[in-house]
């Protein structure tokens, strides 16, 4: 059986592709996150589809930016899907804008603190202000809970810190960065196994190359639910 604290990411190229994929997984994966890169390829329909006829939880990963009222009325569309998760960037007012546009419905957003593919350099590179990158990221995880956002994107290194902030009471803790041990990194820098990052106040971990990527997709979800379990 499924374990809903593993959210699987269809980074496959378009619906035909994560259905098939998801068809594979069966009642081992009862969570699903569609990012933006299937926007293009059948996403949305995708989500419906897995949601209401398969009975599949949802996390859309569409990271949004913009002003305000360009985000509420983005987000405010997406809810009619019926979504159980949807990303924005951590800004606060990004979460106030998306939760206006979420209101009525039952989709949390997530806020995303700072992207686990950057470390220390590529903030320098970005002009992002100076500073330990955990204390940054558990900083705009206080200001995202004080905006309302119902929970956190964060690597699971800074999982432990973020659920020690008050703020974090009843809030979510979504990661991805997670890896079985010995899978392959791939363009993640701030990792942890399944096991860590749940002992470390996670919520959610988010896996994706090391189960669709795997001989037996299926097989390499059930460890990780089996790892989660003994955990």
């Amino acid at each position: 059986m499924s374990d809903d604290r593993l959210i699987v990411a269809l980074d496959v190229p378009n619906a035909v592709a994560g259905l098939s994929l998801a068809e594979r997984l069966g009642d081992t994966v009862g969570f699903y996150k569609i990012g933006l890169g299937m926007l293009t390829g059948g996403g949305l329909a995708l989500a419906n589809e897995l949601k209401q006829e398969h009975g599949k939880r949802i996390f859309l990963d569409m990271k949004l930016f913009d002003i305000g009222a360009t985000v509420e009325n983005a987000v405010r569309g997406l809810a009619q899907f019926d979504l159980d998760f949807l990303t924005v960037h951590g800004d606060p007012h990004v979460v106030r804008a998306a939760k206006e546009g979420a209101a009525g419905s039952q989709t949390k957003i997530l806020a995303v603190t700072i992207l686990t593919s950057l470390d220390r350099g590529d903030l320098d590179d970005s002009l992002i202000k100076q500073g330990d990158l955990p204390a940054l990221v558990a900083e705009r995880a206080g200001r995202a809970f004080e905006a309302g956002a119902d929970g956190v994107i964060a690597s699971p290194q800074e999982a432990a810190m973020i659920r020690a902030l008050p703020q974090a009471q009843g809030r979510l803790i979504v990661t991805p960065g997670v890896r079985p041990a010995g899978a392959d990194l791939g363009d993640q820098k701030r990792v942890a196994t399944p096991a860590q990052a749940v002992a470390h106040g996670v919520d959610h971990i988010v896996v994706g190359r090391p189960v669709w990527q795997a001989d037996d997709p299926r097989a390499a979800a059930q460890a990780i639910v089996d790892e989660l379990s003994a955990a």
